[in-house]
């Protein structure tokens, strides 16, 4: 099983694209992402056959997701950073592919993943440490769409009865499955963090989302960057 160590500025210099599961990805052409390196987020794989394209690294941190798609994940054949509670709860065994990173909440945002992370209340943000320590100088993200339709108050569990609008697969949260409700206020207060910690170390967080409505980040159309 690999540690955080041996990650630790893989990619020093480089650019990559951080996929989070909003439904924009379904309005986007995203022929582009084969040659960038990928972080993919939660239940990515839903999308693999759709959107056609593989994810360097995946990303998951929130209990719900790992007990849905435990077997999902477990397939993946890219390098996983996984909430340690996942192995202690034997939801995911260890292996040549996947790194347990333990939640610490004594800072904001985590430079060095061997000392834990922040989960800050979305896997965006946790995503956003593992890019840092793998030494990324620029985060393109895209499908932060950053807007929700939930019921109840923010954190709350809930079950969707009917199918998702909240991501790019209606079978994502939908048809019965639990989940937790956003929290976009605090999530907004660590993409904060984030992006202070990013631009002292003299690198970048760009919001590329397609009508993204996160209001942390600057904006650039991902045309633009991608051509």
């Amino acid at each position: 099983m690999p540690t955080t160590d041996f990650y630790r500025n893989r990619h020093i210099g480089r650019r990559c694209v951080l996929v989070a599961n909003g439904p924009s990805l379904n309005s986007m052409n995203l022929s582009f992402l084969r040659d960038e390196i990928v972080i993919g987020l939660n239940k990515i794989y839903l999308g693999f056959r759709k959107f056609r394209f593989y994810p360097k690294y995946h990303v998951a941190v929130n209990l719900k997701v790992l007990e849905q798609g435990a077997s999902e994940i477990n397939r993946m054949n890219c390098v996983r950073f996984i909430d340690s509670r996942a192995y202690k709860l034997k939801l995911l065994p260890e292996s040549a592919l996947t790194c347990f990173i333990q939640e610490k909440t004594d800072r904001p945002f985590s430079t060095d993943l061997a000392m834990g992370y922040h989960q800050g209340c979305t896997v965006t943000h946790a995503a956003l440490q593992v890019a840092y320590h793998l030494g990324i100088q620029t985060v393109i993200l895209i499908g932060l769409d950053h807007r929700y339709e939930y019921q109840g108050r923010p954190g709350d569990e809930s079950v969707l009865n009917g199918p998702d609008p909240n991501h790019f697969c209606e079978n994502y949260f939908g048809h019965g499955q639990k989940w937790d409700n956003p929290e976009l206020a605090n999530s907004e207060f660590f993409y904060t963090s984030a992006r202070q910690t990013f631009e002292a170390d003299g690198r970048r967080i760009i919001d590329a989302t397609l009508g993204g409505a996160c209001p942390v980040f600057e904006k650039q159309d991902y045309k633009e960057i991608f051509g």
